[in-house]
Formats: structure tokens, sequence, C-alpha cells
């Protein structure tokens, strides 16, 4: 029984992810979004660890490159993703009237 190549496994984890992705995020409500921004960020966290480490254990020259493309994309995600969130918050915020004088 012949093994399937690691490179054609990963690309079809990676088309299934890109896929569940997509219809995840367009379908969810408005009402929902800060919140899977928030999950968002989280998940982008662990990929930066597991990127970490992938890019740590690989001894080629591209898997390392590509592991710090990863990180470096990754990273790139949860601090935009956390400034989108405080922009979204800071809209629900009461503001404050100034007193007349």
């Amino acid at each position: 029984m012949p093994s399937i190549d690691p490179t054609l496994l990963n690309l079809i984890i990676f088309v299934l992810a890109v896929y569940v992705g997509y219809h995840v995020v367009w379908n969810v409500t408005p009402a929902l979004h800060t919140p899977l921004m928030a999950v968002t960020n989280a998940i982008s966290a662990i990929v930066i660890v597991g990127a970490m480490l992938a890019a740590a254990l690989t001894t080629g020259g591209l898997a390392k490159s590509m592991g710090v493309i990863a990180v470096a994309l990754a990273a790139v995600n949860v601090f935009g993703g956390f400034l989108v969130t405080r922009r979204m918050l800071e809209m629900f915020r009461k503001k404050d009237r100034k007193t007349p004088q």
C-alpha cells in the first residue's frame, strides 16, 4: 500500500481549511462578528505557536522559510484583529456629553 505524499496531504488540509473558513466567516450574522473576531485572534495565536514548532522541526530551507512566513502572517492577523475588535467595541460605548458652561 503506497503512502500519501506529505505535501499532497498538507495541500488537501489547506484547501479544506480555506473552504471551511470561508463558509464560517461569510455565514455569520452581524451581531456575532465581534465574538468571532475574538475567537479568530485566539486561533491565530495558536497558529503562531504551531508555525514556530513546525519551522523549528523542519530541515529544508523552503520549509523553514514557509514557517517564518506563516509566523509573520499570523502575527499580522492577531494584531490587526485586536485593532479591529477594539474599534468595533468603541462604537458601542456611550459618548460623554460635555456640560454647557
